[in-house]
């Protein structure tokens, strides 16, 4: 007797518009460690959402989808989103991100679709949200360089670069068993102010917040600032993150699945 196939759930990830090829041809692109996680600690299908700005189908992209992760970029979110200054010269955009990731956050929050935003998805988060940015942290008085550093090795560059002092009691407390935890770190900017709704799980040695969870959304909605798609291969915590992350989800398509079973009985 042939057994039940298992159906996986669909994971979407944000893509940023880059220039390919010796044209500079635009296309829509996700770093392959956002889909290796998926494929092989979530456990899902993944989704490549294109930065298709205002033409974006939402409602129909959460009617489908079981979760969504938010990826980091070198692309930071436009300041005119949380009327912050303009950014220096030189700083690449991506209008086109913003645009579909940010009433993509609201949406998904409000549902209770499972989020897990990463670098510049947890600050998509943020600005979705209602919060703010600083835009270079490393030209600020008393703050470290979050930056990535000029390192020609991977390993090197992806290194852990400091510790978070990690809120007792949280999500991040519980899933990590310590109050501090050493993360990698690749950013320019950061949360200035808090959105309402967001708390803060994780803080940096000079006070950056660097790991949330929505307080009061429907479903499991988190973000960090660092990248643990990099090393949950070796890293217990960043492997956690993904594990967590996917049983979020795998309920969710569950009780999906149970709902449109239960309207198609009536």
């Amino acid at each position: 007797m042939r057994s039940a196939r298992v159906v996986k759930p669909l994971i979407g990830i944000s893509c940023c518009t880059k220039q390919f090829g010796v044209f500079g041809m635009p296309n829509h692109a996700a770093s392959d460690t956002y889909v290796r996680a998926t494929d092989e600690v979530i456990g899902g299908v993944p989704v490549l959402l294109p930065a298709n700005g205002p033409t974006a189908d939402i409602e129909t992209l959460l009617e489908r989808l079981d979760g969504i992760v938010l990826t980091g970029s070198r692309s930071n979110v436009q300041p005119t989103l949380y009327d912050g200054p303009p950014h220096a010269e030189g700083t690449h955009e991506d209008p086109n991100r913003d645009g579909i990731t940010l009433p993509l956050i609201r949406a998904a929050v409000a549902r209770g679709v499972p989020l897990l935003a990463i670098c510049r998805g947890f600050q998509e988060l943020n600005v979705a949200l209602g919060g703010s940015l600083h835009q270079r942290i490393q030209d600020l008085p008393d703050r470290m360089d979050h930056s990535t550093p000029m390192q020609p090795s991977a390993r090197l560059r992806q290194s852990k670069a400091h510790s978070i002092r990690v809120t007792p009691g949280g999500w991040l407390h519980h899933l990590a068993g310590t109050t501090r935890i050493a993360v990698n770190s690749l950013h320019n900017q950061g949360i200035n102010k808090l959105a309402p709704g967001l708390v803060a799980e994780g803080i940096a040695p000079d006070g950056l917040i660097e790991a949330v969870c929505v307080a009061a959304s429907q479903g499991y909605a988190v973000g960090v600032q660092w990248h643990p798609e990099y090393d949950w291969q070796t890293d217990t915590l960043s492997r956690a993150i993904f594990e967590q992350f996917g049983t979020a989800v795998r309920a969710y398509a569950d009780a999906a699945r149970l709902g449109a079973v239960r309207l198609a009985a009536e």
